[in-house]
């Protein structure tokens, strides 16, 4: 009974252990970009600067927001669940600046569970068994042509 018993507590502890993983990783920003989504769904007008990559003169700075995203990461990669977080992250960006009047979002940074990455080439994501998210703050602003 005692084996029967600490088998079924190691199992569970096993089990628990894998529902709780946050595994982060750092992933390429272009990938997500370049993704089928995202050749598809962002629009081209409203760009996207990430870290400090330079940009036009700023007309109007509507301030800095936060977007927080999570997707179902059930029997997906952590990459490919990750670029959708990714992707819905900057799609409520954009739609953001078309809401502000801006043209662009502008000092786009990882800032996943408060752990700031300042990136222009990466962004950090955490994986789970069952999701994956992302958080970035990015400054909606209109940007001179």
């Amino acid at each position: 009974m005692n084996r029967i018993l600490s088998a079924l507590l190691g199992a569970l502890l096993i089990a628990g252990s894998a529902v709780a993983r946050d595994t982060r990783h750092m992933f390429p920003v272009r990938d997500a970009l370049n993704s089928s989504n995202g050749k598809v769904k962002l629009d081209p007008n409203i760009k996207l600067y990430f870290g400090d990559t330079p940009h036009p003169k700023v007309v109007r700075d509507f301030g800095e927001f936060t977007s927080n995203k999570k997707t179902n990461a059930f029997n997906k990669s952590d990459r490919v669940a990750c670029e959708w977080a990714f992707m819905s992250a900057m799609l409520s960006f954009q739609d953001r600046a078309k809401e502000l009047g801006g043209n662009a979002v502008i000092n786009i940074k990882s800032y996943y569970k408060k752990d700031l990455r300042v990136s222009r080439s990466e962004y950090l994501c955490g994986a789970g068994a069952t999701v994956a998210g992302v958080t970035f703050k990015g400054t909606v602003a209109k940007l001179a042509h």
